[in-house]
């Protein structure tokens, strides 16, 4: 009992969120920069492909929660059915279209992170 509450202490010590020290990057230097170049440092236009590629990280986002979701009721499903084979069918079903929509989900988010930082810096 004493190492169950010895290993509870020790868990609870080391996730108990620590202040961050974060380093100076050199931001208000940016903005310096743009006053002096002649801009105004408050902006906060995006352009187009930057609104698209916010929309679609959110998008992809939200779809793979949903798959993720899934995945753990068809577990559920399946851990419950108490070898009933048409609840079993029907959790590897789930399981499987949770799966292959999560890859694809995956692929496109990988897709999209990867192609418009490119069209950015041609834009």
């Amino acid at each position: 009992m004493k190492k169950i509450k010895i290993l509870i202490i020790i868990f609870c010590l080391l996730t108990v969120p620590m202040t961050v020290r974060a380093i100076n990057l050199g931001f208000d230097l940016v903005k310096d920069s743009a006053e002096k170049g002649g801009y105004n440092s408050a902006t906060n236009e995006t352009s187009l492909a930057e609104n698209v590629g916010f929309i679609i990280n959110i998008i992809l986002s939200f779809i793979g929660v949903i798959f993720t979701g899934l995945t753990v009721y068809a577990g559920v499903l399946w851990m419950t059915a108490k070898g009933e084979e048409s609840q079993i069918e029907k959790a590897k079903k789930i399981l499987s279209g949770s799966i292959i929509g999560l890859f694809i989900t995956l692929a496109a988010y990988s897709i999209t992170n990867y192609i418009i930082p490119l069209i950015l810096t041609k834009v």
